[in-house]
């Protein structure tokens, strides 16, 4: 038994879920459907910002097909790196356009111009990649109590966004909004990712989500809810060029505006970076969290030259990595190709943006619902007999909530602080941090952090209880008992 044991140990130092090349079968499948669930929010950035700022039809095109091009590069850069260079985490996780800067671009851009806009995002991006290792620093204030809470109100605040699509995708003043049969459609495809869920094992099982949106969506078309008119009119091919609309133009106030939702994407981030590694049974290093900001700074760079926007981890994703429970960073690899694939021929991204809303809607709800149960679990190490903790908590998440209740709330204020307030997520991360120092000092509160204190080149697994831990690496013996064999309780 004891041999059983260290074997199963050797093997999960040898070859951990994260780093396991699955068939290339299963990679396609599951990188495309992580492409199904960002792909509305990866087009969304380019879309509001290409209409606030007037641009015509095709610059809009470019812009989307310019950011899904950048996507799939800055994906690959956070998934793989570069090298023995420390850029990129090496975990499964999506990047995609923050909408944290959309608010702050399009005021550049109504003041300015796109080269402005580009300017202050190079620079930001740069500061960002220059800064990363001592912003890692400061994790003694990402305790459980303050993770938790920001990975709960990731969740929570987009959820409304999935709401609104199974609600028909319109206004909510519209009076098309809410209709029933697109509800129910929307509440039907929910149930059959659910069942889906319920009576499968396995891959099956693991492409609900992808299944319910396939389906839906064919469902769909007899129904009339798609519109395939984009499809015919895209172009077939489309190369993204450096410098579109001109050479870089840098404005001392527009960078320092886009550099403070640089420096609120971070906290973001290490959030996302700490829900993924709490998910895949890894704990992470003030090394991989630095590493991982980088990939930020650098993709954002990137996304100033190649015409797009700044970039950090896309919360969506990470609730399917939780759902799936598929854990490769291989399979966020292929999806990053294929993001790649999308930006060069748009009329494949037109396909894949017909899908219709009320289909969206339903699989949202259980993906983002999703990243709020893990901020939940992550709250349940919290020591909640501290009534400290509950008021961190409790206050933090309404501070979350009130952009997502009352949008125009903080209208009045300066325009430089709505980049924070009216982000909810933004909004409950900056209360969480403040509240945590206010109550517990500087010292993180008392809790373990998430983030080791060790500086560690990989980041290390965690053999926990919960799941199929070792079950994935043991042999086919009668697993010994945890507790009898002292192996460690991620918990603890």
């Amino acid at each position: 038994m004891a041999n059983v044991t260290v074997d199963a140990q050797k093997q999960t130092k040898a070859v951990h879920p994260v780093d396991e090349v699955l068939p290339l079968g299963q990679l396609l499948v599951y990188g495309f459907q992580h492409v199904l669930v960002m792909y509305a929010g990866a087009v969304a950035v380019p879309l509001l910002v290409g209409a606030a700022l007037r641009l015509s039809q095709e610059q809009i095109v470019y812009l989307i097909n310019a950011d899904l091009f950048t996507s799939g590069i800055a994906t690959l850069i956070q998934v793989l790196g570069l090298g023995k260079l420390p850029i990129g985490s090496k975990m499964p996780i999506i990047q995609g356009c923050t909408f944290t800067a959309v608010t702050p671009m399009i005021l550049i851009g109504n003041t300015h111009d796109l080269t402005t806009i580009y300017g202050s995002v190079i620079v930001s991006g740069l500061i960002v990649f220059l800064i990363s290792p001592y912003f890692s620093r400061i994790t003694r204030f990402f305790p459980p109590v303050v993770t938790g809470t920001i990975i709960t109100t990731i969740g929570l605040t987009l959820l409304p966004t999935a709401i609104g699509w199974a609600g028909g995708g319109q206004a909510l003043s519209d009076p098309a909004f809410g209709n029933i049969g697109i509800v129910l459609f929307s509440f039907a495809v929910l149930v059959f990712i659910l069942l889906i869920y319920r009576f499968f094992r396995g891959f099956i099982s693991n492409i609900a989500v992808l299944l319910g949106i396939v389906i839906g969506t064919l469902v769909a078309i007899p129904l009339g809810l798609t519109n395939f008119a984009e499809v015919t009119r895209a172009d077939w091919f489309g190369i993204t060029t450096p410098f579109r609309y001109g050479l870089p133009t840098f404005d001392l106030a527009s960078i320092a505006a886009m550099t403070l939702v640089m420096l609120v994407t971070m906290a973001e981030t290490t959030g996302d970076m700490i829900a993924v590694g709490d998910i895949v049974g890894k704990r992470v290093s003030r090394r991989v969290l630095a590493s991982g900001l980088r990939a930020d700074g650098l993709s954002t760079m990137i996304g100033g030259v190649l015409n797009s926007f700044p970039y950090t981890a896309f919360a969506e994703n990470v609730g399917l990595v939780s759902l799936t429970n598929v854990k490769s960073r291989f399979v966020v690899a292929t999806t990053g190709v294929m993001l790649l694939v999308l930006g060069l021929f748009p009329k494949l991204g037109a396909v894949v943006a017909a899908i219709p809303a009320p289909v969206l809607g339903g699989a949202g709800i259980v993906l983002f619902g999703t990243v709020a149960a893990v901020g939940i679990k992550s709250l349940a190490k919290v020591d909640f007999s501290n009534h400290a903790n509950v008021m961190i908590v409790a206050v933090s998440l309404g501070v979350g909530m009130i952009p997502v209740g009352a949008p125009t709330f903080y209208h009045q204020l300066p325009d430089w602080l709505q980049i924070i307030t009216n982000s909810g997520i933004t909004a409950g991360c900056v209360a969480a941090i403040v509240l945590n120092i206010y109550f517990h000092g500087f010292k993180g509160g008392g809790h373990k952090d998430e983030i080791m204190e060790h500086e560690e080149h990989e980041l290390q697994p965690v053999l926990a209880t919960e799941g199929p831990r070792l079950d994935e690496f043991a042999s086919e013996a009668p697993a010994p008992k945890r507790e009898e064999k002292g192996i460690p309780d991620k918990e603890d």
